[in-house]
């Protein structure tokens, strides 16, 4: 059972990033191993240097968005494993 609860930490653990890009039909959707402060910072920083928005996923992929065509950045709580209906 110990590993069964070290998946569900895991789980916990992860932020999912929405990006909205200009002129793009569908957002970006990132599940990332980070704090929401630490995305926020990120994005933050990006911003500021007026450069671009870089994002690892958590299988290793990279997500990589000029700030110059950011819509919108959503941070929440990831979802992953999720299985079900809500009502």
């Amino acid at each position: 059972m110990p590993a069964a609860r070290t998946t569900q930490k895991q789980k916990e653990g992860l932020v999912e990033v929405k990006i909205g890009v200009q002129n793009a039909a569908r957002e970006l959707s990132v599940e990332i191993d980070e704090t929401a402060d630490r995305v926020a910072e990120l994005v933050s920083e990006a911003v500021a240097s007026d450069g671009v928005l870089t994002l690892s996923d958590t299988k290793g992929r990279r997500v990589i968005v000029p700030v110059a065509k950011l819509a919108y950045v959503e941070i929440g709580h990831g979802t992953l494993g999720q299985v079900g209906f809500r009502s």
